[in-house]
């Protein structure tokens, strides 16, 4: 078997279980179909619903809806409700989740390099 050569996975295994760990709980935390979408979104300024809703065209009110639940409840979107007729929520990343640009940042080149993701066929960017 081959040993790895990343220094993120030498150490025990023990060592190596425990970087593992965090690292399916960060994947958890980003994981789902709009979630990254959402927090990109979000990195460039607070939004109300629609406008993220306008923005995902392709998500669902009760998928975005539900995506903004766990992201809040994660910690990674802030979500205020004024007191005001009609009532005004806005949502907006938080502190941590900011932490996320250089992922964001590295997504970009990727995807900005890779041929893999030319648009298919009558699939409109």
């Amino acid at each position: 078997m081959n040993k790895h050569t990343d220094p993120l996975c030498t150490g025990s295994p023990d060592d190596v279980a425990v970087l593992r760990k965090k690292m399916r709980r960060a994947v958890t935390l980003i994981n789902g179909k709009w979630k990254l979408e959402i927090l990109w979104l979000l990195n460039q300024r607070l939004h109300r619903f629609n406008e993220l809703r306008r923005a995902i065209p392709d998500v669902t009110q009760h998928m975005l809806t539900a995506q903004l639940r766990e992201l809040e409840a994660d910690g990674l979107v802030r979500r205020t409700v004024y007191a005001e007729v009609p009532p005004r929520v806005e949502y907006e990343i938080t502190a941590e989740a900011r932490r996320l640009r250089p992922v964001f940042e590295a997504i970009f080149a990727w995807a900005s390099e890779s041929t893999r993701l030319e648009p298919a066929q009558g699939f409109d960017m």
